[in-house]
């Protein structure tokens, strides 16, 4: 669990860096643009965001509140592994070393 947190803080931290850099360094509408002109870029986008979606999923089953649910799938859906690494990250944070926990979340509660 431990290396969990670990990756998940480096990606979060990674992830983060790149996104800032992106946003800094380039025009995202240009370049988009282009990606989404190339067969492989649109390949690639549906693919990055069906597991984006699986991950999302995964969110919503795992809080109680539809509140925080939705705030965490538009967080992932718009920033992406950076939002995605970060909700792993808490989440190995808050389930106290507990496995069940960490796939439930706060649904762990009602198992027992």
């Amino acid at each position: 669990m431990k290396a969990g947190k670990v990756l998940s803080l480096i990606g979060a931290i990674g992830f983060g860096g790149l996104l800032v850099y992106g946003l800094a360094t380039n025009t995202f509408t240009s370049e988009g643009s282009i990606l989404l002109s190339l067969l492989w870029g649109q390949i690639s986008l549906i693919d990055v965001y069906i597991m984006f979606f699986i991950f999302a999923f995964w969110v919503i089953y795992r809080e109680k509140s539809a509140w925080i649910s939705v705030t965490w799938f538009i967080l992932i859906m718009l920033l992406g592994s950076f939002a995605a690494c970060l909700y792993l990250f808490i989440a190995f944070q808050t389930s106290g070393g507990d496995w069940n926990r960490f796939w439930k979340g706060k649904r762990s509660d009602l198992d027992g």
